[in-house]
């Protein structure tokens, strides 16, 4: 992913549709040029392609919430990836900065194996050089591409696994991480019995929400990745209990609509 391609993800994110000689012009490329950076983004599931136009969002819901915040998000998963040595086996749960995560493991360590429940994660790192990726089977979810149900808690508990990094919805004090779905906040906490660490990415929007159902609590977590915009009495409510957070800088990229405005 280039600078340009993030412009285009931010412009998108603002305007939801439009036209590709209008985002040529914003961007001060060719027609050509905007066209590949097209391509290559609706090949990653970040963008659909209509005559003459770009739309935010992919057909699945995943895609949608990549795009979105793109480049926080891909450096919270540069910075999770460095827990990561080559040869190992770390299980990945469904999310876009886990989604992330998968795709920084996969092009950066060798021989590293991916276990996952979910078939976004498969599909979207399945042309990244290094890497074995096992999706777990089970009850698939259309709109979230993901494995749910007791066949995946079946099919975990024969992975060993040091690792195991999440994604969340919310947070609260007492219950820790959550989800909006039961079926996939299931998933997680089977997947996570045989994981010897719990790791959550999340930009630091989601400790302002709430999901509806536990993930991980507080005390299970070894590790957070997010961004400095986590509110300070989080963190310090993290920290008192031995949880590591990362924080990535949050460096606001002028939109493209701006600058050619300026």
């Amino acid at each position: 992913m280039t600078e340009r391609h993030n412009r285009i993800l931010e412009t998108l994110a603002q305007n939801k549709r439009m036209e590709v000689a209008i985002l040529a012009t914003i961007l001060e490329v060719s027609q050509v040029t905007i066209r590949k950076d097209l391509d290559f983004l609706e090949e990653k599931g970040l963008i659909r392609r209509e005559h003459g136009f770009a739309l935010f969002g992919s057909f699945d819901d995943v895609g949608k919430r990549l795009a979105f915040h793109y480049d926080i998000k891909r450096r919270i998963a540069q910075e999770a990836a460095k827990l990561v040595e080559d040869e190992e086996t770390v299980m990945i749960e469904s999310g876009s900065c886990c989604a992330l995560l998968a795709e920084e493991l996969a092009q950066t360590k060798r021989g590293i194996t991916i276990v996952t429940n979910s078939a976004f994660i498969a599909n979207y790192i399945r042309h990244a050089p290094y890497g074995k990726t096992v999706l777990l089977g089970g009850e698939y979810q259309n709109h979230s591409q993901v494995m749910t149900g007791p066949m995946v808690r079946k099919y975990a508990e024969v992975f060993m696994s040091e690792k195991f990094f999440i994604g969340a919805d919310g947070f609260t004090e007492r219950f820790g991480f959550t989800g909006r779905d039961h079926l996939r906040a299931q998933a997680v906490r089977d997947m996570a019995e045989n994981a010897q660490q719990i790791v959550v990415l999340t930009e630091s929007e989601k400790f302002f929400r709430q999901g509806v159902e536990g993930l991980v609590r507080t005390e299970h977590t070894a590790a957070v990745f997010t961004d400095d915009k986590i509110p300070l009495e989080i963190d310090m409510f993290l920290t008192e209990r031995n949880v590591e957070v990362f924080k990535v800088p949050v460096t606001r990229i002028s939109s493209p609509v701006e600058v050619a405005a300026s």
